[in-house]
């Protein structure tokens, strides 16, 4: 008997920790279904795909905040292979702006991408895992922002924060079909979305967030995407089978920290 392929739909997938979340799984063996909102997106990983790991992909081109492509990514996928074992939700848009300023429309296309497509995409893959009676998951990629938040995206944070407690309702869902869902929630990682921010002024202020941050992380740097990537397929792998309904974060120790080692070595110099 052949051994069945599994397959896996990553969002967001042309760049940073989508990219190399695709990547991951198809080195694993896993055909992959990128969803991408341009042609132009898919680039070199389809070839790497193909070529250095020798597995099949397709790329769903469209716009989550379409609420009808969410459909369309499940049919595309269906029709292509006929399974879905693991889904992870990527795709992320947002602006840096306070709430003082934000407009409604911005705050609606925000939680679309962010929280609605992911929700109702969650449903469509797991409704569809029951009937082939597939165990699958979905990782939901969140953010420590959902926690600590900084002031400069609210609908981001919000979203973030509504996928983690989503995280958990799914897993209560359809956990008795044997479908897990678990949230991942990166700290300071090294992307092209990590690089953006710039005050009033233009000045991208990127760099300065970033040493503060790291000033602050107890293993002193950033993480990398793929990083994410390798804990986000142990997620999904067998190796985790009985964790769902939860959220891990993936910081380099931030969170739990207080403050900058820069004031720990002003009280204990020689100990940090």
């Amino acid at each position: 008997m052949d051994k069945i392929t599994k397959v896996v739909i990553v969002t967001g997938a042309s760049r940073g920790i989508g990219r190399e979340i695709a990547l991951k799984y198809a080195k694993e063996g896993f055909n992959v279904a990128l969803i991408l909102r341009n042609a132009k997106d898919i680039g070199d990983i389809g070839k790497l795909i193909q070529e250095k790991y020798n597995r099949d992909f397709i790329a769903c081109i469209g716009d989550l905040s379409d609420s009808g492509f969410a459909k369309n990514i499940v049919d595309e996928t269906l029709k292509k292979w006929g399974r879905i074992d693991v889904l992870v939700n990527n795709a992320a848009w947002r602006t840096i702006e306070t709430m003082r300023t934000m407009s409604m429309e911005t705050w609606n296309k925000t939680l679309m991408i962010c929280l609605t497509a992911p929700a109702f995409l969650s449903k469509m893959v797991a409704d569809t895992m029951e009937q082939l009676n597939i165990q699958g998951v979905v990782v939901n990629i969140s953010s420590i922002m959902a926690d600590r938040p900084a002031g400069n995206s609210p609908a981001y944070i919000a979203a973030k924060g509504a996928m983690d407690s989503l995280t958990r309702e799914l897993a209560i869902t359809y956990g008795r079909s044997g479908i897990r869902f678990l949230s991942v929630k990166p700290g300071n990682i090294n992307t092209d979305m990590s690089a953006d921010y710039v005050n009033d002024e233009g000045d991208n202020l990127s760099n300065k967030m970033s040493d503060y941050i790291v000033g602050a992380t107890p293993l002193s740097r950033a993480g990398t995407s793929a990083e994410i990537a390798s804990v986000v397929y142990w997620l999904s792998s067998a190796e985790s089978a009985f964790v769902t309904g939860t959220s891990l974060v993936v910081d380099g120790g931030f969170s739990p920290n207080l403050n900058d080692y820069s004031i720990k070595k002003l009280q204990f110099p020689n100990q940090f």
